[in-house]
């Protein structure tokens, strides 16, 4: 298989550490959240989880929809909400939810390009059969 794209990010310190990509575009503090004992005002592991899959699903959304000559009203959008879940025996895990908006496009439709975003969405790809990814259309 061919690279299409490589990056590095370097994190020091873990929850409680400093985040620095290669390029240093990227370069952040983060912290663990205030529900696990944290402090406010910190992004965390969990929030760039969702971020980065949600940018990631919507433009596998927006490939499908080019496709198949889709041109919703406005842009889409992608919600990701990302769980971290004790799984009872001392290690974690973690559960997503994509909730998905095609504005101007019928229910069936919508949910038939949804279904085609999740075959090729690396984040997708790189999770199906390890963490529980529920998909729905708004």
């Amino acid at each position: 298989m061919k690279t299409l794209y490589q990056t590095t990010v370097e994190v020091t310190g873990g929850r409680n550490g400093s985040v620095k990509s290669e390029d240093g575009i990227l370069e952040l503090e983060v912290r663990m959240p205030k529900e696990l004992g944290g402090v406010q005002g910190y992004t965390n592991p969990e929030q760039l989880f969702a971020a980065g899959y949600a940018a990631c699903f919507d433009s596998a959304l927006n490939l499908i929809m080019h496709q198949e000559k889709v041109k919703p009203e406005t842009p889409s959008s992608v919600k990701a909400t990302v769980a971290l879940i004790s799984n009872n025996e001392g290690g974690f895990s973690l559960d997503v939810a994509l909730a998905v908006r095609i504005p101007g496009t019928a229910p069936e439709k919508a949910e038939e390009l949804v279904k085609k975003a999740h075959a090729v969405c690396p984040y997708s790809n790189a999770t199906r059969g390890n963490i529980g990814v529920k998909l729905e259309i708004l």
